[in-house]
């Protein structure tokens, strides 16, 4: 399944594939200068993100050498392909730390780096700051770009066009999504941040905004 690239920045690109019988978006940013690259929920289909990652290294000058596997959420869905990429890249994996049990228990994955929130990713050419959104699962994490304008935000099952991600009729688990994504992200970015989500389109910050009220009356 070919690769689309959706960004093209100055220091890197985005390029996303979408695999799976879940249409997982999977995101693979790819530093122009070092080739340098993180990898976004490697979701399933071992090929497919081997297919990913070579395309990202016809963005950059001399290959590409693929740093970092950051997962946004332990859901089965998005983390079926971790372990083999992880084993054949040497990347470091990164998860939330109320999610990384799961990790381990389901892929027998142990994550190199375990996040709270506020920290920085880097690779040479791309940083990365994470972001908890806490309710689809305890450790959700959404990454946002730091380099400029728009933003761009990599929101797994947090947040997609229409909606918050499915928090199973759980009042309390939807109160603390809504809550950490009106408070973490539209409070935080501009309209024109770009949403890039777990599943299908991306949308805008300022595309949903005015449906929040919405959102929080229906409680879901």
């Amino acid at each position: 399944m070919a690769s689309e690239l959706v960004q093209d920045r100055p220091a890197y690109t985005v390029r996303r594939a979408f695999v799976s019988e879940m249409n997982n978006a999977v995101y693979l940013i790819t530093a122009k200068a070092s080739g340098e690259q993180i990898l976004i929920d490697a979701a399933d289909d071992i090929d497919a993100l081997r297919a990913l990652i070579a395309d990202g290294a016809g963005d950059a000058a001399g290959g590409a050498d693929l740093r970092l596997i950051l997962t946004t959420h332990a859901h089965w869905d998005h983390t079926r392909a971790t372990a083999d990429l992880a084993a054949s890249s040497g990347a470091e994996i990164v998860i939330g730390r109320d999610d990384a049990a799961q990790l381990s228990e389901e892929r027998g994955v142990v994550a190199d780096r375990e996040l709270v929130g506020g920290e920085r990713l880097a690779v040479d050419g791309v940083e990365l700051e994470a972001i908890a959104l806490r309710g689809h699962t305890p450790g959700s994490i959404a990454f946002a770009s730091t380099d400029g304008e728009p933003v761009l935000l990599f929101t797994g099952d947090s947040l997609f066009p229409g909606g918050v991600g499915n928090t199973r009729n759980d009042s309390e688990r939807f109160a603390q999504l809504f809550s950490d994504v009106s408070e973490r992200l539209f409070d935080r970015f501009g309209d024109d941040a770009v949403v890039y989500p777990g599943h299908g389109a991306e949308t805008t910050l300022g595309s949903e905004r005015p449906a929040l009220p919405e959102w929080r009356a229906r409680g879901w």
